[in-house]
């Protein structure tokens, strides 16, 4: 089981974006997370007529470490750190550390 997940709503703790939230779009093998709209780069592209992409320059994500973003607790309104339990009835879930309220319901 991961610490963080699509679709979990995340607080980046280091690098350019700093102190921005945004949503997990995917969580590669190697625990790199593409967050909405956070690490953008601009992309040159060249055009190619054949596939129907124009060239110019985009700004798209880029995948940053896992270990730089922390999930957002709204309890507390900040970044919280994640631990797993099982429960009465044998599932094994995701829980705040500093309050001990389950994200996985």
């Amino acid at each position: 089981m991961q610490r963080i997940k699509k679709g979990d709503d995340v607080i980046v703790t280091t690098g350019k974006d700093k102190g921005r939230r945004g949503t997990v779009l995917n969580v590669d093998d190697n625990g790199r997370v593409l967050v909405e709209s956070i690490n953008m780069v601009k992309k040159h592209t060249k055009p190619n007529p054949n596939a129907g992409i124009a060239g110019g320059i985009i700004e798209k994500e880029m995948p940053m470490s896992g270990s730089n973003v922390m999930l957002y607790n709204p309890a507390t309104e900040k970044g919280g750190r994640v631990g797993f339990k099982t429960l009465e009835d044998d599932r094994k879930v995701r829980y705040f550390k500093s309050n001990d309220e389950v994200i996985d319901a």
